[in-house]
């Protein structure tokens, strides 16, 4: 699945028909869904209003072509609500739940907040988006598994987490039936070898065909194909994070002509002068495989 960036105006405004054209992009790559509103998207520097604005924008675009996980958490339990509702209006088919960054809940805590999530849903599932690096907080296998063994509408799990020993607890508690999804670009395809669905990769903003075809070689048994693109994928992996994500990937597709700019919200900047000359070098690297080419 792709999380798409949310691209902004030069004066910072939402800049929907960039927006659209970014989804119209993904999906004739071939990418297998769509996401908007995870970390990539900085949903923290939007309102309520325009989460929902970009949800809406997205939705009409993909338009049930491939499925739609927008993420709808937030810090607040009620904006939380109004999000996923939104979303569910829109189409959504899942909502990608963040944990409630800041606050730093109990394990008990976080099973409450998930669990009061998905009594006001519950005909939407619902996956959990655990990203400890931003959020301050980890969600223990033992919680996801209790969470998945209380409601049925908890499907499934986004893990950006280094710790791959983590990957491998929840799918041991859960099993291979509940949706696990590396949000760490790198861990995408060790993942499936064991036994999760797939990745929500900031990478495939870059390079979305490429990614979209590492996971179809993988599940065609063409693991050498599979890894020859996971290694190839390296630069540009690299590039997402030479500051911080998006703010690297908005000045390379802006630089494509697919924005109309590459401004971040505050309190992101924009390239550094020195950031700008790795991600050149980086683009030069990995330029085999953006646009899908091989």
């Amino acid at each position: 699945m792709a999380p798409v960036i949310t691209p902004f105006t030069s004066d910072g405004t939402l800049d929907l028909p960039s927006l659209r054209g970014l989804v119209r992009r993904q999906l004739e790559a071939g990418s297998h869904g769509i996401s908007i509103g995870g970390s990539t998207g900085e949903p923290g520097a939007q309102s309520v209003a325009e989460r929902i604005e970009a949800i809406k924008a997205v939705a009409e675009e993909v338009a049930d072509a491939v499925p739609f996980l927008p993420g709808t958490g937030s810090a607040k339990l009620g904006e939380t609500v109004e999000i996923t509702a939104a979303a569910q209006s829109a189409g959504a088919d899942a909502a990608l739940i963040i944990t409630p960054y800041y606050a730093r809940p109990t394990q008990e805590g976080l099973y409450q907040w998930y669990a009061t999530i998905a009594r006001e849903f519950p005909d939407l599932p619902l996956i959990i988006y655990n990203v400890p690096s931003r959020t301050a907080v980890d969600i223990a296998p033992g919680t996801v598994n209790s969470l998945y063994r209380d409601f049925g509408n908890i499907v499934g799990i986004k893990e950006t987490t280094k710790d791959f020993e983590h990957f491998s607890r929840v799918l041991h508690k859960t099993g291979t039936g509940f949706l696990v999804w590396s949000g760490i670009e790198l861990l995408g395809l060790p993942l499936l070898a064991l036994g999760g669905r797939g990745f929500i990769s900031a990478v495939s903003n870059l390079a979305p065909a490429a990614v979209a075809r590492m996971y179809e070689a993988w599940e065609a048994g063409d693991h050498a194909t599979a890894r020859e693109l996971h290694y190839g994928l390296h630069p540009l992996v690299d590039l997402l994070f030479v500051e911080t994500n998006p703010a690297p990937l908005k000045y390379v597709l802006h630089k494509q002509g697919l924005i109309s700019s590459a401004r971040v919200r505050e309190p992101l900047t924009a390239l550094t002068a020195q950031g700008t000359l790795r991600v050149e070098e980086l683009l030069r690297e990995g330029s085999g495989l953006l646009d899908g080419e091989s």
